[in-house]
């Protein structure tokens, strides 16, 4: 077993044919969800797994399940997956890699006859990146119980078309509870979509918790007047009291490493005259870390600043909050069986904290769960020039499978 490895070359075939569905000419993919485009990418999937034997489920939010029974079905299933949505200007590897890689477990698993206690699954996800529909995450987001599946198929599109209506039309809504379907424990393997692991030359990336977020909108009201002939002393100037705010949104992160992050990275300016004195001024605020009392006091910190801001300035300022994901600790188990494969099989490692949203958050909320990250080229993902090496793809699919095995456990004959 210990000898046992994928085979990375039909990995790298799987993620260059999907990748043909919705490609774009700079070499990317746009495969927005429940499009033509993402039924394709579906049903090109699912025959893959149907080929490879596995038994497929979909649930009433289009998330899919392909099993491999194991010799207990009474066990719940061992579970790795992603999403295949992508981005309008998205790689080829985001989400794509976690489901494509698991698809590669079950074919290593079948190439040598090998058998498992507990089934093993292949999930993907609907609608993870919240392009085409809001909220993000909505698949493994409904099927935790974080929203409801009304609230999800009522979303609509640009175009007014709602989700269920476009699940009902790619053939993808299904008739299973979502939540109802049992999970063991969870991995995710995923590019970082950050430079850490390039930047400090390692292999693996073992995750122990992704970073918590909230957002929120400031809209800062002065007075537009002309620029001329209002002196400096007398102005309401929306903006420049706004770039106060925006550096403190900067300065905060910075005094909280080595996870605090904070950026502005929405501003919408009025009236966006070149000889005019700038009257309001709406822009977006991120913060994130590792864990709930730094998020919190971030938080507190960014609202007693805007306080004083207001005072001293004399404008009004508003702050909302317009959406919080708390951290996520993985689980132990999870975490030290992607640590213990990734020791035997002798890769470069170290632990990075995720910065970014993955479905395998909401699935912790139902099961032990953990993930997996490979570097990426430049850090660069969420644009079509994503790249990742496929001996880094391959390594990181042989410590997943190897971190699966650990869990579903092999049945000796």
């Amino acid at each position: 077993m210990n000898e046992l490895r994928i085979d990375g070359s039909r990995l790298w075939a799987s993620l260059m044919e999907l990748a043909h569905i919705g490609a774009t000419p700079k070499g990317g993919v746009k495969r927005l969800a429940l499009t033509d485009l993402d039924r394709q990418g579906r049903d090109l999937v699912v025959g893959w797994g149907k080929k490879a034997g596995l038994a497929v489920t979909v649930d009433q939010i289009g998330n899919v399940f392909m099993r491999r029974e194991g010799s207990n079905p009474a066990l719940a299933p061992i579970v790795t997956g992603s999403h295949i949505d992508t981005q309008p200007t998205g790689g080829k590897f985001d989400g794509n890699y976690g489901v494509l890689a698991g698809l590669e477990v079950v074919r290593t698993l079948n190439d040598a006859n090998i058998t498992t206690e507990a089934p093993i699954e292949v999930a993907f996800w609907t609608n993870e990146e919240g392009s085409r529909f809001v909220p993000v995450m909505m698949g493994s987001g409904v099927f935790c119980g974080a929203f409801s599946l009304e609230t999800a198929y009522a979303a609509k599109d640009l175009e007014g078309k709602t989700v269920k209506d476009e699940l009902a039309r790619i053939g993808y809504l299904g008739e299973q509870v979502p939540g109802q379907h049992p999970i063991g424990a969870y991995f995710e393997t995923h590019i970082e979509q950050g430079p850490v692991l390039e930047d400090a030359d390692k292999v693996i990336g073992v995750v122990p918790a992704v970073m918590g977020l909230s957002w929120y909108d400031c809209v800062v009201t002065g007075m537009e007047a002309h620029a001329g002939p209002t002196p400096m002393g007398l102005r309401k100037d929306a903006l420049q009291v706004s770039t106060r705010i925006m550096q403190e949104v900067v300065a905060i992160a910075n005094r909280y490493p080595p996870y605090g992050r904070g950026t502005v990275g929405m501003v919408q300016l009025f009236p966006n005259s070149r000889n005019v004195i700038p009257g309001e001024v709406k822009f977006s605020i991120d913060l994130r870390n590792v864990n709930d009392e730094l998020l919190d006091t971030m938080h507190r910190e960014m609202l007693a600043f805007i306080d004083q801001t207001r005072v001293g300035s004399g404008l009004a300022i508003s702050i909302e909050r317009v959406s919080y994901y708390p951290p996520c600790a993985f689980h132990p188990d999870c975490v030290g069986a992607v640590r213990a494969a990734t020791e035997k099989l002798g890769y470069s490692t170290m632990d990075v904290v995720s910065g970014a949203g993955h479905d395998a958050i909401y699935a912790a909320r139902l099961a032990p769960a953990g993930m997996i990250f490979v570097p990426c080229k430049d850090g660069i993902s969420h644009n079509e020039i994503e790249d990742a090496k496929a001996e880094h793809l391959e390594a990181g699919c042989n410590v997943l499978l190897h971190a699966m095995l650990a869990c579903a456990k092999v049945v000796v004959s």
